[in-house]
């Protein structure tokens, strides 16, 4: 039988490279690509065609920063299918982001320049702004935007006799310093990238928790350094001109500067190939490459609390609860509209 795999975020980086690594894996994976630039993953779909031109390819606009959008993509995909082998969550931003000049040339040449480079802890912020549901725009896109696919979808994820998987694209900038229980969106804060990461891993721990006895299982991975358009967005090019040549020596010193996006999908395609029983719940699956160039996965255990975690995605539930009342009313004020102006022409 033939699987079905949604990827989100799938028409650039570490998204694109898993999906072609799943069809030179597997080349009767059905495959969708759901992204908000339908144009970019129509171009992301030929890609795939030209090296496998016999694969199921298919697109699906969604958009995770947009709950309109989200619940159109759930119906579209409950129309398509009739079960979810595995939902790849990859989609996300880090919009804006600044960095400490002074911090980063402090840490370049300090013995904390790997970890700098690797968590950017300490180095980054980024300016958060509310979108048109009146979320928190990154809060929304990493994570919540997804939340809300999966709860849409729990018919085709949760089925009697068959295992569904979830796998969640993190970060190793998800900090639990950066995370506040009382501020889940990060409204008050200035680390919402490292914030919505590290609530992604606590959501997954959720997930398993509840869903597990109903065949749904949650993963969470680590891409470690990857060069992608996120990550060429956060420092001017010819800084990264000046520092690639130094990234690349330092590789040979650490196992987390993966670089490339095809390196950097090594957790997510490695995840595809296990049994979600072996799996550790609580552990974040790192994707590494040696110094010679050698891809591997390794699982490290997250900093969890089991309670936060509990009251967190109750508040998760809760804050669906408004959004979709938020979406009935913009539905019903939409057909009232159109009924005026139907009445008046």
């Amino acid at each position: 039988m033939e699987k079905v795999v949604i990827v989100t975020g799938a028409n650039s980086g570490i998204g694109l490279a898993l999906c072609e690594r799943l069809l030179t894996e597997d080349s009767h994976v059905r495959l969708c690509l759901a992204c908000r630039n339908l144009e970019r993953a129509g171009a992301a779909r030929a890609a795939l065609l030209a090296s496998h031109s016999t694969a199921c390819v298919e697109l699906l606009k969604l958009d995770v920063g947009s709950m309109q959008s989200v619940l159109s993509a759930a119906e579209e995909i409950k129309s398509r299918y009739n079960r979810i082998d595995f939902m790849y969550l990859n989609a996300g931003i880090m919009p804006n982001p600044a960095v400490d000049i002074r911090a980063f040339f402090k840490g370049l040449f300090s013995r904390n320049v790997i970890n700098m480079f690797a968590t950017a802890e300490g180095l980054l912020t980024q300016q958060d702004r509310l979108n048109s549901d009146g979320l928190q725009e990154v809060f929304a896109t990493n994570l919540f935007g997804h939340f809300l696919l999966i709860r849409e979808l729990e018919p085709l994820l949760c089925q009697p006799g068959h295992t569904s998987r979830l796998v969640w694209t993190s970060s190793s900038n998800a900090r639990r310093s950066a995370f506040s229980i009382e501020d889940i969106q990060h409204r008050r804060g200035k680390e919402p990238y490292s914030s919505s990461k590290y609530a992604s891993d606590m959501l997954s721990l959720a997930l398993n928790k509840h869903k597990n006895q109903q065949g749904l299982f949650s993963s969470v991975i680590c891409p470690g350094l990857v060069m992608t358009n996120l990550t060429y967005g956060i420092l001017p090019s010819f800084f990264w001109t000046l520092i690639m040549p130094i990234m690349w020596l330092i590789r040979i010193f650490t196992n987390t500067f993966t670089l490339t996006p095809y390196n950097g999908a090594e957790a997510l395609h490695w995840l595809f190939l296990q049994q979600p029983e072996s799996l550790d719940p609580r552990a974040k699956y790192h994707s590494l490459t040696s110094g010679l160039g050698k891809n591997y996965t390794e699982p490290r255990r997250m900093d969890l609390d089991d309670e936060m975690t509990e009251v967190f995605y109750s508040k998760l539930v809760e804050l669906e609860k408004a959004v979709r009342r938020q979406q009935r009313e913009r539905t019903a004020d939409s057909k009232h509209y159109q009924q005026y102006l139907n009445e008046i022409q």
